[in-house]
Protein backbone atom coordinates (compact mmCIF):
# COMPACT_ATOMS: atom_id res chain seq x y z
CA UNK A 1 0.00 0.00 0.00
CA UNK A 2 2.90 1.83 0.89
CA UNK A 3 4.91 1.63 -2.29
CA UNK A 4 1.75 1.91 -4.41
CA UNK A 5 0.91 5.72 -2.60
CA UNK A 6 4.55 6.66 -3.08
CA UNK A 7 4.51 5.32 -7.00
CA UNK A 8 0.82 7.63 -7.19
CA UNK A 9 2.07 10.72 -5.96
CA UNK A 10 5.36 10.63 -7.50
CA UNK A 11 3.73 10.30 -10.88
CA UNK A 12 1.06 13.07 -9.83
CA UNK A 13 3.72 15.36 -9.47
CA UNK A 14 5.40 14.40 -12.66
CA UNK A 15 2.63 15.48 -14.52
CA UNK A 16 2.20 18.76 -13.06
CA UNK A 17 5.78 19.56 -13.38
CA UNK A 18 5.01 18.40 -17.22
CA UNK A 19 2.31 20.91 -17.57
CA UNK A 20 3.97 23.86 -15.55
CA UNK A 21 6.31 23.44 -18.27
CA UNK A 22 4.31 22.92 -21.49
CA UNK A 23 4.03 25.98 -23.65
CA UNK A 24 0.74 27.44 -23.80
CA UNK A 25 -0.75 28.01 -27.86
CA UNK A 26 -0.93 31.86 -27.54
CA UNK A 27 -4.34 33.62 -29.01
CA UNK A 28 -4.17 36.01 -31.98
CA UNK A 29 -4.54 38.73 -30.00
CA UNK A 30 -1.85 37.29 -27.55
CA UNK A 31 0.22 37.18 -30.79
CA UNK A 32 -0.47 40.64 -32.08
CA UNK A 33 -2.01 42.43 -29.61
CA UNK A 34 -1.67 45.71 -32.16
CA UNK A 35 -3.26 44.00 -34.69
CA UNK A 36 -7.18 45.32 -36.04
CA UNK A 37 -9.69 43.83 -38.32
CA UNK A 38 -12.34 45.91 -39.97
CA UNK A 39 -15.49 44.88 -41.90
CA UNK A 40 -16.33 47.16 -44.65
CA UNK A 41 -19.99 46.34 -46.62
CA UNK A 42 -21.91 48.17 -48.60
CA UNK A 43 -22.26 50.45 -51.93
CA UNK A 44 -21.16 48.63 -55.22
CA UNK A 45 -20.65 52.36 -56.55
CA UNK A 46 -17.80 52.41 -53.95
CA UNK A 47 -16.62 48.93 -53.95
CA UNK A 48 -13.86 49.49 -56.05
CA UNK A 49 -12.55 53.07 -54.38
CA UNK A 50 -13.02 50.81 -51.12
CA UNK A 51 -10.87 48.19 -52.42
CA UNK A 52 -8.12 50.46 -53.63
CA UNK A 53 -8.21 52.29 -49.90
CA UNK A 54 -8.23 48.84 -47.79
CA UNK A 55 -5.60 47.37 -50.26
CA UNK A 56 -3.21 50.82 -49.83
CA UNK A 57 -3.37 51.36 -46.40
CA UNK A 58 -2.29 47.95 -45.51
CA UNK A 59 0.47 47.97 -47.63
CA UNK A 60 1.88 50.59 -44.87
CA UNK A 61 -0.48 49.25 -42.18
CA UNK A 62 0.01 45.26 -42.02
CA UNK A 63 -0.73 44.75 -38.87
CA UNK A 64 -4.37 46.25 -40.05
CA UNK A 65 -6.60 43.83 -42.17
CA UNK A 66 -9.58 45.43 -43.68
CA UNK A 67 -12.23 42.74 -45.74
CA UNK A 68 -14.50 45.20 -48.77
CA UNK A 69 -17.62 43.57 -49.75
CA UNK A 70 -20.31 45.43 -51.93
CA UNK A 71 -24.03 44.24 -52.21
CA UNK A 72 -25.39 47.88 -52.44
CA UNK A 73 -26.23 50.38 -49.81
CA UNK A 74 -29.09 49.08 -48.80
CA UNK A 75 -26.90 45.92 -47.59
CA UNK A 76 -24.39 47.67 -46.16
CA UNK A 77 -26.35 50.08 -43.57
CA UNK A 78 -28.35 46.85 -42.56
CA UNK A 79 -25.56 45.29 -41.58
CA UNK A 80 -24.25 48.53 -39.42
CA UNK A 81 -27.90 48.12 -38.05
CA UNK A 82 -27.33 44.44 -37.31
CA UNK A 83 -23.72 44.99 -35.87
CA UNK A 84 -22.05 42.63 -38.07
CA UNK A 85 -20.06 45.17 -39.97
CA UNK A 86 -17.57 48.04 -38.47
CA UNK A 87 -18.15 50.21 -41.53
CA UNK A 88 -21.22 50.55 -43.88
CA UNK A 89 -20.59 52.12 -47.73
CA UNK A 90 -23.39 54.17 -49.00
CA UNK A 91 -24.13 56.22 -52.22
CA UNK A 92 -26.82 57.52 -50.58
CA UNK A 93 -27.87 59.35 -47.05
CA UNK A 94 -28.80 56.91 -44.24
CA UNK A 95 -32.84 57.09 -44.32
CA UNK A 96 -34.96 58.43 -40.69
CA UNK A 97 -36.49 55.25 -40.39
CA UNK A 98 -32.85 53.06 -40.52
CA UNK A 99 -31.58 55.47 -37.98
CA UNK A 100 -34.40 54.96 -35.66
CA UNK A 101 -33.92 50.80 -36.47
CA UNK A 102 -30.20 51.28 -35.58
CA UNK A 103 -31.37 53.19 -32.42
CA UNK A 104 -33.67 50.47 -31.34
CA UNK A 105 -30.77 47.98 -31.43
CA UNK A 106 -28.34 50.67 -29.81
CA UNK A 107 -26.19 51.83 -32.81
CA UNK A 108 -25.62 55.60 -33.45
CA UNK A 109 -24.63 55.70 -37.07
CA UNK A 110 -22.45 58.26 -37.49
CA UNK A 111 -21.71 59.63 -40.93
CA UNK A 112 -18.51 60.27 -42.39
CA UNK A 113 -18.50 61.87 -46.39
CA UNK A 114 -15.49 60.28 -48.21
CA UNK A 115 -16.00 61.39 -51.98
CA UNK A 116 -18.12 63.21 -54.44
CA UNK A 117 -19.70 61.69 -57.20
CA UNK A 118 -21.59 62.15 -60.57
CA UNK A 119 -24.50 60.14 -62.14
CA UNK A 120 -23.57 60.37 -65.61
CA UNK A 121 -26.89 59.37 -68.31
CA UNK A 122 -25.24 57.05 -70.79
CA UNK A 123 -26.39 55.63 -74.34
CA UNK A 124 -24.31 53.80 -76.72
CA UNK A 125 -22.35 55.80 -78.88
CA UNK A 126 -23.99 55.00 -82.02
CA UNK A 127 -26.88 56.97 -81.35
CA UNK A 128 -27.23 60.65 -82.60
CA UNK A 129 -28.50 61.93 -79.17
CA UNK A 130 -26.48 64.10 -77.55
CA UNK A 131 -28.24 65.75 -74.85
CA UNK A 132 -31.63 65.64 -72.91
CA UNK A 133 -33.28 68.22 -70.35
CA UNK A 134 -34.10 65.93 -66.60
CA UNK A 135 -37.78 66.40 -67.73
CA UNK A 136 -37.22 64.51 -70.59
CA UNK A 137 -35.26 61.75 -68.50
CA UNK A 138 -37.51 61.43 -66.11
CA UNK A 139 -40.19 60.83 -68.74
CA UNK A 140 -38.17 58.17 -70.53
CA UNK A 141 -37.68 56.32 -66.90
CA UNK A 142 -41.75 56.43 -66.08
CA UNK A 143 -42.06 55.24 -69.53
CA UNK A 144 -43.81 58.27 -70.95
CA UNK A 145 -41.27 58.80 -73.68
CA UNK A 146 -40.86 55.70 -75.43
CA UNK A 147 -38.85 56.47 -78.79
CA UNK A 148 -35.96 58.04 -79.40
CA UNK A 149 -37.38 59.88 -82.06
CA UNK A 150 -39.43 62.00 -79.45
CA UNK A 151 -36.45 63.55 -78.09
CA UNK A 152 -34.69 64.10 -81.45
CA UNK A 153 -33.33 60.82 -82.24
CA UNK A 154 -34.05 57.99 -84.68
CA UNK A 155 -37.09 55.65 -84.81
CA UNK A 156 -36.16 53.30 -82.30
CA UNK A 157 -37.44 51.87 -79.09
CA UNK A 158 -35.87 53.39 -75.85
CA UNK A 159 -34.66 50.73 -73.61
CA UNK A 160 -33.92 52.30 -70.12
CA UNK A 161 -32.09 50.24 -67.50
CA UNK A 162 -31.74 50.93 -63.93
CA UNK A 163 -29.82 49.93 -61.00
CA UNK A 164 -32.05 47.30 -58.42
CA UNK A 165 -33.72 48.77 -55.81
CA UNK A 166 -30.71 47.59 -52.94
CA UNK A 167 -28.76 49.99 -54.80
CA UNK A 168 -28.04 53.62 -53.02
CA UNK A 169 -27.88 54.75 -56.69
CA UNK A 170 -31.21 52.99 -57.53
CA UNK A 171 -32.91 55.43 -54.60
CA UNK A 172 -30.82 59.11 -55.38
CA UNK A 173 -31.89 58.81 -59.46
CA UNK A 174 -35.21 57.77 -58.54
CA UNK A 175 -35.53 60.75 -55.90
CA UNK A 176 -33.60 63.25 -57.88
CA UNK A 177 -34.59 62.35 -61.17
CA UNK A 178 -37.66 60.15 -61.75
CA UNK A 179 -39.33 62.64 -59.28
CA UNK A 180 -37.36 65.53 -60.25
CA UNK A 181 -36.51 66.25 -56.64
CA UNK A 182 -40.24 66.93 -55.49
CA UNK A 183 -40.56 65.03 -52.04
CA UNK A 184 -44.53 65.31 -52.35
CA UNK A 185 -43.92 63.38 -56.25
CA UNK A 186 -44.96 59.64 -56.08
CA UNK A 187 -43.65 58.80 -59.43
CA UNK A 188 -41.64 55.34 -60.17
CA UNK A 189 -39.78 53.55 -62.61
CA UNK A 190 -41.75 51.98 -65.61
CA UNK A 191 -42.37 48.90 -65.29
CA UNK A 192 -40.59 48.09 -68.13
CA UNK A 193 -37.54 49.47 -66.93
CA UNK A 194 -34.67 46.35 -66.76
CA UNK A 195 -32.89 46.19 -63.49
CA UNK A 196 -29.17 45.10 -63.10
CA UNK A 197 -27.24 44.14 -60.40
CA UNK A 198 -23.91 45.67 -60.89
CA UNK A 199 -22.94 49.41 -62.27
CA UNK A 200 -20.95 47.00 -64.51
CA UNK A 201 -23.84 45.86 -65.99
CA UNK A 202 -25.48 49.21 -66.85
CA UNK A 203 -21.84 49.60 -69.32
CA UNK A 204 -22.27 46.32 -70.80
CA UNK A 205 -26.02 46.45 -71.61
CA UNK A 206 -25.69 50.13 -72.89
CA UNK A 207 -22.41 49.06 -75.12
CA UNK A 208 -24.45 46.10 -76.80
CA UNK A 209 -27.75 47.86 -77.29
CA UNK A 210 -28.29 51.26 -79.57
CA UNK A 211 -31.55 51.92 -78.11
CA UNK A 212 -30.56 51.17 -74.23
CA UNK A 213 -30.15 54.65 -71.86
CA UNK A 214 -28.65 53.83 -68.40
CA UNK A 215 -26.85 55.78 -65.92
CA UNK A 216 -23.96 55.20 -63.40
CA UNK A 217 -21.69 56.85 -61.46
CA UNK A 218 -19.12 58.74 -63.00
CA UNK A 219 -16.08 56.65 -61.67
CA UNK A 220 -17.90 53.57 -63.47
CA UNK A 221 -17.75 55.49 -66.65
CA UNK A 222 -15.74 53.97 -70.04
CA UNK A 223 -15.26 55.13 -73.34
CA UNK A 224 -17.46 52.22 -74.77
CA UNK A 225 -20.27 54.45 -73.63
CA UNK A 226 -21.20 58.24 -74.54
CA UNK A 227 -22.39 60.37 -71.42
CA UNK A 228 -25.24 62.94 -72.53
CA UNK A 229 -25.19 66.45 -71.39
CA UNK A 230 -27.86 67.56 -69.14
CA UNK A 231 -30.52 70.70 -70.34
CA UNK A 232 -31.67 72.69 -72.79
CA UNK A 233 -29.82 72.86 -76.36
CA UNK A 234 -26.70 75.36 -76.10
CA UNK A 235 -27.06 74.87 -72.39
CA UNK A 236 -26.25 71.18 -71.95
CA UNK A 237 -23.65 70.32 -68.72
CA UNK A 238 -21.81 66.99 -68.82
CA UNK A 239 -20.65 65.56 -65.96
CA UNK A 240 -16.98 66.30 -64.48
CA UNK A 241 -15.22 66.96 -61.70
CA UNK A 242 -15.28 70.58 -62.30
CA UNK A 243 -18.87 70.87 -63.12
CA UNK A 244 -19.06 69.08 -59.61
CA UNK A 245 -17.40 71.22 -58.07
CA UNK A 246 -18.68 74.57 -59.60
CA UNK A 247 -22.60 72.76 -59.00
CA UNK A 248 -23.71 73.46 -62.47
CA UNK A 249 -24.26 69.28 -63.15
CA UNK A 250 -27.59 68.49 -61.75
CA UNK A 251 -27.13 65.04 -60.79
CA UNK A 252 -24.22 65.33 -58.24
CA UNK A 253 -24.09 63.37 -55.07
CA UNK A 254 -22.08 62.68 -52.00
CA UNK A 255 -20.59 58.93 -51.04
CA UNK A 256 -20.81 58.65 -47.43
CA UNK A 257 -19.33 55.87 -44.78
CA UNK A 258 -21.14 54.93 -41.77
CA UNK A 259 -19.73 53.53 -38.21
CA UNK A 260 -21.09 53.06 -35.16
CA UNK A 261 -20.15 56.44 -33.43
CA UNK A 262 -17.71 58.57 -34.07
CA UNK A 263 -14.63 56.40 -35.39
CA UNK A 264 -12.15 55.19 -32.29
CA UNK A 265 -8.90 53.12 -32.64
CA UNK A 266 -7.67 51.15 -36.06
CA UNK A 267 -11.58 52.30 -37.66
CA UNK A 268 -10.41 56.37 -36.92
CA UNK A 269 -6.95 55.73 -38.02
CA UNK A 270 -8.25 54.47 -41.47
CA UNK A 271 -11.13 57.04 -41.87
CA UNK A 272 -8.52 59.79 -41.13
CA UNK A 273 -6.04 58.61 -43.64
CA UNK A 274 -8.69 57.70 -46.43
CA UNK A 275 -9.96 61.89 -45.80
CA UNK A 276 -6.14 62.58 -46.12
CA UNK A 277 -4.65 63.98 -49.68
CA UNK A 278 -2.85 60.39 -49.95
CA UNK A 279 -6.34 58.54 -49.74
CA UNK A 280 -8.37 61.41 -51.94
CA UNK A 281 -5.61 61.09 -54.39
CA UNK A 282 -6.77 57.54 -55.44
CA UNK A 283 -10.61 58.84 -55.52
CA UNK A 284 -9.50 61.40 -58.24
CA UNK A 285 -7.55 58.51 -59.89
CA UNK A 286 -10.37 56.48 -59.96
CA UNK A 287 -12.60 58.95 -61.63
CA UNK A 288 -14.70 60.22 -58.66
CA UNK A 289 -14.16 63.81 -57.11
CA UNK A 290 -11.99 64.39 -53.87
CA UNK A 291 -13.84 65.97 -50.83
CA UNK A 292 -11.05 68.15 -50.79
CA UNK A 293 -8.14 69.60 -52.51
CA UNK A 294 -5.43 67.70 -53.48
CA UNK A 295 -3.11 70.46 -54.88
Amino acid sequence: MKKSAAIFFISLFFLMGCAASTPQTPSAADANPSSAYIENKGSDTLVNLALVWAEKYQLAHPEVQISVSGGGSGTGITALINGTVDIANASRSIKPEEIEEANAQGIEPYEMVVANDAIAVIVNPENPVDHLTLEQVSQIYQGHITNWKEVGGEDRPIVSLSRETNSGTHVYFLETVVRLGDAENQALFSQETLLLPSSEGIIAEVRDNPNAIGYDGLGYVTSEVKMLGLGEDGHAILPSAETVKDMSYPIARQLYMYSNGAPQGAIKDYIDWILSPDGQAYVLELGFIPVQSNE
